[in-house]
């Protein structure tokens, strides 16, 4: 099998890409390690952990994942639709810090001016509206506002802006997005099931837009296929080898493309590009900068449990209203599924001090303290009607940094990725406006303010938005990438996914990366037919 393209990936990298090369003539396949995740699976997943997480060592075969490193925890989705099955369906631009940070800034391009019709176009087809199910109505959304009145920033506040159908909650209705080429839809029943994906066909994730269209257009999906190697042909492109992901024999393939865009997502992309460089040695030439610049989104979670055990938070989308405490800093409320409940052990007191050994110290005395509060999260029934997390993010210029090789952060001391410190720019894992608003939120809710465990103790940062390790340059001496996405020294070969993304985002990364893989595939012109 040969392709004029083979994407890696199914995510908002990889799904805008497909499309749009398909629309231009070109052969595409798209080659995903997860499966296609219907309805009944989600609706499993939504009560049941075993059936929501993907641990192919356990043998747990789900389509959400957590990956813990020494210095990073991140989770993710894996599946046709790659986050956008899991993510929370918030579509927001960033601030103006974006656009100027000094990393690609010194390319010479006004980023600001050149992404804007992309993220116009990227909006149009995610559906972008605003949410009608948050406001003063809404218990949640209400507690939101009135902690960010307690931190000075009530002007902020407001609805996300949202990449789901909200009309006729319930009911089956023909393609609103697409004049009927789309799939049917089904209006938004406000049950906070996003992050276990939506299993009543209301969120537009990439499987109802991007991906649909893109196998409309002629796009060929295989699923079930983790790639391997890559290397270069004789003749020119590409041989592409895979394997099924849970080591089902005799379901090896080996394709080739004339090109291949890499959008496997910050760790799939990193993990493959270090293995073709450093260990089957097929692309030797990949820049020595990858992975020396990755973004955590300085990210940071916080959480309330309230003590009321008949408080019922649930009815809502996953998230549905935010504020900016401060210039460099955004915040969401966050309503967890049933599916989600096994995330209360990830919880402990809450503890503020940047000092990390210090933060630790206290964090045990507290913990041997409030053994009472402890024991009510950890033992709480209806624990997700009960709590509200709050992702705390930030536009500053944090970084880490990935290697690869043997060692205690690779399992089984396989080769794998591995995370350094980067001294004066480590990521941070003690956010003091998010522990500010936790503990106004549980003030307000009468609750427990709660910090994640493994970041007071472990001072692990934890993130749902992973970004960088390839960034862009205008040489392999200072990038990975070129401004057009292609990687330095291999023709035909590009990186497409929220590796590319130079710069903390400060906000949900999602409708930024589609509007960056927007922008890289305008570049690539329509395929010419030879008679």
């Amino acid at each position: 099998m040969h392709f004029d393209y083979l994407v890696i990936g199914s995510g908002f990298g990889g799904s805008v890409s497909a499309l749009r090369l398909a629309e231009k003539g070109y052969r595409v396949a798209v080659a995903e390690q997860g499966s296609r995740v219907s309805p009944a699976r989600m609706k499993a997943a939504a009560l049941d952990p075993r059936k929501l997480l993907w641990i192919p060592g356990l043998g747990l075969d789900g389509y959400f994942t957590q990956t813990i490193f020494r210095h990073l925890g991140i989770v993710g989705g894996v599946g046709l639709g790659g986050g956008s099955l899991v993510y929370a369906a918030v579509l927001l631009r960033p601030k103006e810090k974006f656009y100027s940070d000094p990393l690609w800034n010194r390319l010479g391009i006004n980023w600001k001016r050149e992404m804007a019709p992309f993220y116009d176009t990227a909006s149009q087809m995610l559906g972008i509206t605003p949410n009608p199910g948050s406001g003063r109505n809404n218990t949640m959304d209400e507690y939101l506002r009135m902690t960010a009145q307690k931190m000075g920033a009530e002007h902020s506040f407001g609805p996300t802006p949202m990449g789901i159908y909200f009309d006729r909650p319930g009911i089956t209705v023909n393609d609103p997005f697409f004049k009927g080429k789309g799939p049917e839809r089904n209006g938004c029943r406000l049950c906070g099931e996003c992050l276990t994906g939506c299993a009543h066909g209301a969120k537009n994730s990439l499987d109802k837009n991007y991906l649909f269209l893109a196998e409309k257009s002629g796009a060929r999906i295989f699923t079930r296929k983790k790639v391997t190697n890559i290397r270069p042909r004789n003749s020119g492109g590409y041989h592409i080898s895979m394997k099924h992901p849970l080591g089902q024999k005799g379901a090896g393939t080996e394709i080739s493309a004339s090109n291949v865009i890499l959008s496997a997502g910050v760790l799939g992309t990193l993990d493959l590009m270090f293995r073709c460089r450093d260990v089957t040695r097929t692309l030797p030439k990949i820049s020595k900068q990858m992975g020396r610049v990755v973004r955590t989104n300085s990210e940071a979670i916080v959480a309330a449990l309230s003590r009321d055990p008949d408080l019922d938070l649930s009815k809502g989308t996953a998230i549905s209203s935010h504020f900016y405490p401060d210039d460099h800093t955004h915040i969401t409320q966050n309503r967890f599924p049933r599916g989600f409940s096994f995330h209360k052990y990830y919880f402990g007191p809450m503890v503020n001090h940047g000092t990390p050994w210090i933060r630790a110290v206290k964090t045990m005395g507290k913990l041997l303290s409030s053994c009472r509060d402890m024991a009510t999260n950890w033992t709480a029934q209806n624990w997700h009607k009960r709590a509200t997390v709050l992702t705390v993010m930030q536009d500053l210029d944090n970084q880490i940094a990935f290697t690869y090789g043997r060692g205690p952060g690779s399992m089984f001391l396989k080769h794998g990725l591995k995370t350094l410190p980067v001294k004066g720019k480590e990521a941070p894992t003690n956010l003091e406006p998010a522990n500010r608003a936790g503990a106004a939120l549980a003030k307000l809710t009468r609750g427990i303010p709660l910090n994640v465990i493994m970041e007071s103790m472990g001072n692990l940062s934890f993130t749902a938005h992973i970004l960088g390790g390839c960034h862009m340059g205008d040489s392999p001496e200072n990038g990975v990438i070129d401004s057009r996405h292609q990687v330095f020294g291999y023709p035909g070969l590009y990186v497409v996914d929220g590796a590319a993304v130079s710069a903390n985002i400060g906000v949900n990364p999602s409708l930024t990366i589609a509007a960056m893989a927007e922008r890289a595939m305008n570049f690539i012109p329509p395929k010419t037919t030879h008679i």
